[in-house]
């Protein structure tokens, strides 16, 4: 008996993070004690990155039924939206926060590396990137390493594939002090004619390994993801990936090209657990099993044992079920890429996955045993509302004194690093390179992206408060789904569809998962009303750092959103920028005496907790409504939706691009600091062309929607009240200077 074969025990299953019961219910699947390289398969096929052990019955509340779905959450790679012509759109996101967070570089690279693997293994093309960061405050020297070792690491992999970086959003909070978040989307379009499964079919039928070599980096990758950052973490170093962007980029041309025959059956991309997840998933998913030789597999050390192999994460790698008698189709293929394409097995009746090395079968699962729907335990947790909730909500507007000088908050607000300028992040990617970028030189909410050969256009977002979220996990994660639909909308776009991306504590805590199901509950609501279905994403659990004295310190619960609209007529698209001297200003929406979780109360006040800023979702979807016909009937010539910052944050950026200047008065009803830096939702500042006005007030005035006249533009001069806050251009150096000073 080798050592791959060995009976395994219970003290190596707690070492895998399997619990006793696990292992129990192990070898009651098998009617046997597994050995130890099944052990190993179990370990990482039942943690919580790839088991969703302690999250799929909350997800599956979620809505996936839409107007516009080709492929539901979880059914293949990504989700599939049809976006008419017969054209699909790919889109995905994907967290890689525990390897970012020991090595930043190769942790955020190989993250945008999976992300578009998940993409192009549907036969769909990548055009498109976005990301969601969290660190924590910018003058610790951690973060501006980790910063600037994630901002690199994806800079570098995106730039070198060829893929532009359309979008995102970065925050700073202690929260995220030793566990950053890194998030990254991928967006594709595809023929619908040419969709490739992620199902194995077909007994018979070859299974092929192709791409890069397999070494032992990212070994028990999942695992890691699925338990607490600690001191120690970083002895966990060989379970973080290394990426090769080139090598991907020569993969998905071959896969583009072998997307043109028939020779594909099924294809999945190796992410996390690598040989041991695509092969159970795609056997899964297509009630087959496989024979996989693991002696086959090319490998970049000698003498790998067979757990190591299994277990990999080795990058720009894929598993692809070949039909039968075309596998000269695919060995030619990837020749001419200079990619391996190696035969490693055969897709079998039944449903049991039998790995062998050397001729020694050291493995023999069935595979349903290992995934979601099959074998895997499904876990319900105890939650408990946390005392700070019951807390924050006797928060009073009237406990904060009004400062007297509110051009020197205006000022730290423009500087404040959650506000200011990410140029010092976004100048690092390339947001041109394949030309599809429509947003970059026509500042917008939402990213806008060129659709050739069409007259629409892509419109995303990426959108979470976590303080929000923090404050009421419910309301916050609505607010989330509403804000990105809103930046779609004030761009020109009609929301489709989101991914998520849900970052979160322990689990077993069961505070972390009452914030956990009060999200799943507010972002459930948000879509239905906004018909816009969860297409797929992803949980990360555990991001939170276990201090030396055992305590834990989870980040706020971050569900971050990325949605998908489309822009029906490119000459729909709307921008954010003041165009014109004299232009009237209006403000959308409802002013509210409200300064609750914003970022004024929480920075300049040192508040740190409240409830969530006043948000109802009715009167959310009839702002979005009227907006979205404002830009139809072409009444406004600037829309920008109203959120960190407040008002006064929105009329600058909308000052900035073209150095004009804004006069407005406030709401004599409303304290000037909420008027001005309150975050209240559904508020949105629209330019009119005073030629225009009686139609946009009629317009308005039939929507039912409250609209306020604040001002007009100016040449370059902010006043408000009568009272002068000074130039454009002062402001201009405190907003797009603030974080390239604060970094080395």
């Amino acid at each position: 008996m080798s050592a791959s074969t060995q009976i395994a025990t219970l003290d190596q299953a707690r070492e895998m993070g399997l619990r006793p019961d696990e292992f129990d219910k192990i070898t009651e699947i098998l009617g046997r004690t597994p050995n130890f390289t099944e052990m190993c398969v179990y370990s990482v096929m039942w943690s919580e990155h790839c088991s969703y052990k302690n999250s799929i019955k909350w997800l599956k509340t979620l809505p996936k039924d839409g107007p516009h779905m080709l492929v539901k959450a979880g059914e293949e790679n990504a989700g599939l939206v049809d976006i008419g012509d017969g054209m699909g759109c790919a889109f995905k996101i994907e967290s890689h926060n525990h390897p970012s967070a020991i090595e930043p570089y190769q942790g955020a690279a190989t993250g945008v590396g999976g992300i578009n693997r998940d993409i192009f293994t549907m036969g769909a093309r990548p055009v498109a990137q976005l990301n969601s960061l969290r660190f924590g405050k910018l003058d610790n020297p951690r973060t501006k390493w980790l910063m600037a070792g994630v901002v690199k690491g994806i800079g570098d992999y995106g730039n070198a594939f060829g893929i532009p970086t359309v979008g995102g959003e970065v925050y700073f909070d202690e929260s995220y002090q030793s566990n950053c978040l890194v998030n990254a989307m991928s967006v594709g379009l595809i023929d619908t004619k040419k969709i490739i499964s992620a199902k194995a079919k077909g007994p018979g039928n070859p299974v092929f390994i192709v791409g890069s070599a397999t070494g032992k980096d990212g070994i028990k990758g999942a695992s890691f993801a699925s338990k607490d950052i600690t001191a120690e973490s970083a002895k966990d170093l060989p379970s973080v990936q290394v990426g090769d962007p080139f090598q991907e980029k020569l993969l998905l041309e071959a896969t583009m090209e072998l997307a043109e025959t028939d020779a594909i059956v099924g294809m999945q991309d190796m992410g996390a657990a690598g040989i041991t997840c695509s092969t159970s998933e795609m056997s899964a998913g297509g009630g087959v099993g496989m024979d996989i030789h693991l002696d086959k597999v090319p490998t970049r050390q000698a003498g790998m044992q067979p757990f190591e192999i299994l277990l990999s994460e080795s990058q720009e790698r894929m598993l692809i079920v070949v039909r039968k008698g075309e596998e000269a189709v695919v060995n030619r293929i990837f020749e001419k890429w200079d990619l391996h394409a190696v035969h490693i097995g055969d897709v079998t009746e039944g449903n049991t996955l039998r790995y062998f090395m050397n001729g020694e079968l050291v493995s023999e699962i069935p595979a349903k045993s290992l995934v979601l729907g099959g074998g895997a335990p499904v876990y319900e947790r105890e939650y408990t509302e946390p005392a700070y909730y019951a807390e924050a909500k006797k928060f009073s507007i009237e406990s904060i004194a009004e400062p007297k000088d509110l051009v020197v908050v205006a000022r730290q607000l423009m500087a404040n690093h959650n506000i200011a300028s990410k140029k010092w992040i976004y100048e690092q990617y390339d947001s041109m390179v394949g030309t599809a970028n429509m947003s970059t030189n026509k500042p917008s909410d939402a990213a806008v992206v060129n659709i050739k050969n069409s007259n629409k256009a892509l419109v995303l977002s990426v959108d979470c408060n976590g303080r929000y979220v923090q404050a009421d996990p419910e309301v916050g994660t609505m607010i989330a789904v509403c804000e990105a639909a809103r930046n779609i909308v004030c761009s020109g776009g009609e929301p489709s569809a989101i991914t998520n991306c849900l970052n979160f504590g322990n689990p077993y805590n069961p505070e972390v998962y009452w914030q956990f199901v009060g999200a799943i509950k507010g972002m459930g609501a948000a879509c239905k009303r906004f018909e816009t279905p969860v297409t797929g994403g992803n949980v990360s659990f555990y991001n939170q750092t276990v201090n030396a004295d055992g305590s834990a310190a989870p980040v706020f619960p971050t569900p971050t959103i990325g949605m998908l609209g489309v822009m029906k007529d490119k000459s729909l698209q709307t921008t954010l920028d003041f165009k014109y001297k004299g232009d009237l200003i209006y403000l959308l929406g409802v002013p509210r005496n409200d300064i609750n979780s914003s970022e004024y109360l929480y920075s300049f006040h040192g508040v740190k907790n409240s409830p969530a800023p006043f948000f109802d979702l009715e009167e959310e979807f009839n702002v979005q409504q009227c907006i979205k016909s404002l830009i139809r009937n072409n009444y406004i010539s600037s829309a920008h939706d109203v959120s960190d910052g407040g008002l006064f944050v929105t009329l600058c950026e909308m000052a900035l691009p073209n150095s004009l200047g804004f006069d407005i008065v406030t709401d004599s009803e409303i304290r000037r600091d909420a008027f001005l830096f309150g975050e209240s939702q559904s508020r949105i500042a629209v330019t009119v062309v005073e030629d225009y006005e009686d139609e946009f007030l009629d317009f308005v005035g039939e929507s039912g929607v409250q609209v306020m006249l604040l001002g007009h533009v100016t040449k370059g001069r902010v006043t408000i009240d009568e009272e002068n806050f000074g130039f454009i251009e002062d402001y201009r150096a405190l907003y797009e200077n603030s974080i390239a000073e604060a970094m080395p």
